[in-house]
């Protein structure tokens, strides 16, 4: 683990987003079902498990400070052309940057989506997982 003993405390923020990709059959069903799987609320639930796992990431990932996150919200996007966008935006007063915290939220609501949606099809892609933006670190990031 990296010391971050001399470093200051400063407001970290990140931002995740992964995407999910559907075959058009899957994203009908879901929009038909108002987002609901016999699983249950595929939304809703990917929604906590993006932020549970979020809270976790340092129990997932070796090297990870654990934090006591300020904030954690998960975004999901209605399915456009049968893409479904995850956004999580993470922040924290700390010595720490809260990017692995953003990009294991956003991929647990991802994997969470697949996970519920399976049923209908295993054609289901999780596409890309990416870091969108990270401020109040050593040098901040905003991807154009």
């Amino acid at each position: 683990m990296v010391d971050v003993g001399s470093k200051e405390v400063t407001h970290r923020t990140a931002v995740a987003e992964a995407r999910v990709l559907l075959p058009k059959e899957v994203a009908l069903a879901l929009r038909e079902s108002h987002h609901r799987t016999k699983k249950g609320p595929v939304f809703d639930t990917a929604i906590v498990a993006g932020v549970m796992a979020a809270k976790r990431t340092h129990e997932l990932i070796p090297f990870c400070h654990p934090l006591g996150l300020e904030r954690c919200t998960v975004e999901i996007e209605e399915p456009v052309d049968g893409e479904i966008l995850i956004r999580c935006q993470v922040s924290v007063h700390h010595r720490t940057g809260v990017e692995m915290e953003a990009l294991t939220g956003a991929t647990v609501a991802a994997l969470t989506i697949y996970d519920m949606c399976k049923a209908l099809s295993h054609d289901i892609e999780i596409a890309s997982v990416r870091l969108l933006e990270k401020s109040g670190g050593k040098r901040d990031f905003k991807r154009s």
